[in-house]
């Protein structure tokens, strides 16, 4: 079939021609937006899940949701190196200057900018050099005694009380997403708790939607006891087999284009149901199958394409991050893992015992694999990996490193 008209997208962050199986997730989400607007008490939402299940894609159709309400947004990308001074306040810059042209008072938008400005330079030292200055185009004086204490958590909660004020006073609200939220440093962590803990007691028009992998409410827990309660948290997880059919069906439905059920068998079968999957096999059976309707034997021909494309862009890429005393960690927690399901959590004391060490001395190399995103610690003393079918992976290259 012609490979122009291919309606798969398998990418970071891409949004899939069919954003099956995740209604009930807008639909929540549109159930907290008319709350808000009616003043009605709402948490802050957390998403959670692997690699692939399509957590950013999500974050983006709640933030295009927010927009469609007039909401004022803004998007961060969370790294481990970073603060979140620069990021939020570019994001709040953002998402101020959608609620601006609203306004009737255009000093009261002045006014938060320079509360904005006088927050984001506490980033850097006085003394920093010119270059290493945050110059975020703001043309008003920063602010002089709000937001600008160095210590983040007082000036985020400052911030966020100042940023709903100017909401509030559109009759609308903000929205800021963070993505890979598991990144953010401790410090930081506990700032942004505790200003969502005084908006939900406020009950101000600003939360926080934040995605991450499956242990983020252990990293917020940690950060403050309170946070169990202060967000709405949702699982993301691999679609079900009517929403896989769906991904699979109603792109190439648009197209004229039908599958036999036993391709679709074979399809889900292979893909798990993860989002990220289900477009790299739909991509590569798209290409190889010769007319309509695709049948088992197309998907079993161009299973191998799509099989080379996750080896090297989305398996292959992540374990050449890792060390050869990490990849030999991890080798032994695919070796562990159940068969069955390869993405379910091992014994980190069975680890140990198998690699014949002290639990301890392997703690550096289970830590580095954490901070690097390969694998999570759901509950103390076991791991999993943070990419589905990456066990399966590994025992499929059992020469990986000659």
């Amino acid at each position: 079939m012609d490979p122009v008209r291919n309606p798969y997208a398998p990418g970071a962050g891409q949004r899939p021609p069919e954003l099956a199986g995740r209604d009930r997730e807008l639909e929540m989400f549109e159930v907290v937006l008319e709350r808000i607007a009616r003043g009605r008490p709402e948490r802050s939402l957390v998403l959670t899940g692997l690699r692939g299940v399509g957590k950013t894609v999500l974050l983006n159709s709640l933030r295009s949701a927010a927009i469609g309400r007039l909401w004022g947004t803004g998007k961060v990308e969370a790294r481990p190196d970073q603060s979140l001074r620069r990021p939020i306040a570019a994001a709040l810059h953002m998402a101020v200057r959608e609620l601006a042209p609203h306004h009737r008072a255009p000093d009261r938008i002045d006014d938060f900018l320079g509360v904005l400005k006088a927050f984001g330079a506490r980033a850097v030292p006085d003394n920093a050099k010119l270059r290493d200055r945050w110059n975020p185009g703001i043309d008003v004086p920063a602010a002089r005694g709000r937001a600008d204490s160095g210590d983040i958590e007082i000036d985020l909660v400052e911030l966020f009380t100042d940023a709903a004020s100017v909401a509030t006073d559109v009759g609308t609200g903000i929205a800021l997403f963070i993505d890979e939220m598991q990144d953010v440093p401790a410090h930081d962590v506990s700032a942004l708790c505790a200003a969502c803990h005084e908006l939900s007691q406020t009950g101000a028009p600003l939360i926080v939607v934040g995605a991450g992998l499956p242990h983020l409410p252990a990293v917020l827990s940690a950060s403050k006891s309170y946070s169990e309660r202060l967000f709405k948290y949702q699982r993301i997880d691999r679609l079900d087999r009517l929403s896989a059919d769906q991904a699979f069906s109603a792109p190439a439905a648009r197209e004229g284009v039908e599958y036999e059920t036993k391709a679709l068998d074979i399809l889900y079968e292979m893909s798990g149901g993860y989002p990220y999957f289900v477009q790299a096999y739909g991509k590569a059976t798209w290409d190889h199958a010769p007319r309509t309707p695709i049948t088992g034997a197309d998907v079993r021909v161009a299973a191998p394409e799509a099989e080379a494309e996750l080896a090297v862009g989305f398996f292959g890429s992540r374990y050449e991050r890792a060390t050869p005393a990490e990849r030999e960690y991890m080798r032994t927690m695919a070796a562990l893992a159940d068969a069955d399901d390869m993405d379910t959590a091992v014994s980190t004391a069975e680890i140990a015992k198998v690699l014949g060490r002290k639990p301890a001395s392997l703690s550096p190399a289970r830590d580095t694999l954490i901070k690097k995103g390969l694998i999570y610690s759901g509950e103390r003393g076991t791991v999993a990996f943070t990419v589905p079918h990456f066990g399966r992976y590994l025992r499929s290259q059992p020469s990986v490193d000659n």
